[in-house]
């Protein structure tokens, strides 16, 4: 039955799911790639105090402009950026739905590459943009010469380009966005290099920020969701030419980041390196999935991010419910054979290997 037959809502949403993956209460839950690591006491002292000052003007409207989270953005990302470069939204969602309100709509459409992030179609779909789904190759890699030729065939208005790629993972090289941002030339597109998972990179990985200069209709969006652990702050945020966060205001809602956001994302940016001090711990755990994985016999992707991605299961559903069974709760991408688990604490990710072994030993006898 059609929830929506007595509501006139727009043809292109209707048959949609919203997104959402399983909230479950669960011990080792792994599987929305949260940082699992929780703040260190420092961070929470700064903001617990910085939000009580923030506190005492509640009554009034925040800072519109955020002038001082863009300036902290800036001087984190680095890479000669200033408070004109930044934007920010209550999430990295918010930031690419405002660049789809500003650059795409009805008449326009926007371009991915799926397997990729689930929300980019209904994002397109939000905003009555056309969704078009790109390709990738057998082993989910995209390559600049692949990329090029599907933009220059769609003639997109916007491309999405997630590097590292979720849920598979891996990282884009350099290349790939060159390609794509002169394959958009001919139809003047915004090309978004999403990098949300960009600090759990493997050494050597270049940043797309490294080629914002010159090009204004690149942007690169960014989130303290992962890396810094503040998932539950909803904080996103984008770099670009300071004429594209022009654009971002026009499409805004008034007063869009509350006062108690700004204060708490103020006060973490005055501790990155205790933040991001267990990024190099969830690193080490992601690289023990991937040998553990290996030597299971499964296939895991080179992963750049806080997952891994791996295939080689012949029926990924069960394994995943005997997972649960188990108290570990992971992702179920809807990929054959495949399944995604974030790594998490040295004791969640033991978890995850000595139950996900114990299951296939188990399937091997029966």
């Amino acid at each position: 039955m059609d929830p929506f037959a007595q509501l006139p809502l727009r043809d292109n949403l209707r048959g949609l799911k919203p997104y959402g993956a399983p909230q479950l209460d669960v011990v080792n839950m792994l599987n929305v790639n949260e940082n699992t690591h929780p703040l260190p006491d420092v961070v929470r002292d700064t903001i617990a105090a910085d939000v009580r000052e923030a506190a005492a003007g509640l009554n009034r409207y925040p800072d519109r402009e955020f002038t001082e989270l863009r300036e902290r953005l800036a001087q984190y990302l680095g890479h000669n950026l200033t408070a004109a470069d930044i934007w920010a939204g209550n999430g990295s969602n918010e930031v690419l739905q405002h660049i789809l309100q500003a650059f795409g709509g009805p008449g326009r459409s926007a371009m991915g590459f799926p397997p990729t992030y689930s929300m980019y179609p209904l994002l397109a779909a939000g905003t009555d943009t056309e969704y078009i789904k790109g390709f990738r190759a057998d082993d989910f890699e995209l390559t600049a010469e692949s990329a090029a030729a599907q933009v220059t065939e769609a003639q997109p208005n916007v491309v999405f380009l997630c590097s590292p790629n979720n849920p598979t993972g891996t990282a884009l090289g350099l290349d790939v966005i060159e390609a794509v941002y002169e394959a958009g030339a001919a139809s003047n597109a915004m090309v978004i290099v999403d990098e949300a998972y960009a600090e759990f990179s493997q050494v050597g990985t270049q940043s797309a920020l490294t080629l914002l200069e010159g090009r204004e209709r690149l942007i690169v969006s960014r989130t303290m969701s992962k890396a810094f652990a503040l998932a539950g702050a909803r904080l996103g945020y984008m770099a670009a030419a300071p004429a594209v966060a022009d654009a971002m205001r026009l499409v805004r809602l008034p007063y869009h980041l509350s006062a108690v956001t700004q204060a708490t994302a103020n006060a973490a940016l005055k501790h990155v390196d205790a933040l991001l001090a267990n990024v190099e711990d969830i690193k080490m755990q992601r690289d023990r999935i991937v040998d553990e994985l290996k030597r299971m016999g499964l296939h895991p992707a080179s992963s750049d991010s806080n997952f891994v991605f791996f295939g080689g299961l012949e029926d990924p559903a069960h394994v995943w419910q005997e997972l649960l069974n188990r108290g570990v709760l992971i992702r179920d991408v809807g990929i054959p054979g495949h399944l995604r688990v974030t790594a998490g604490t040295e004791a969640e990710t033991t978890a995850f290997l000595t139950s996900l072994e114990e299951i296939l030993n188990e399937s091997a006898k029966s």
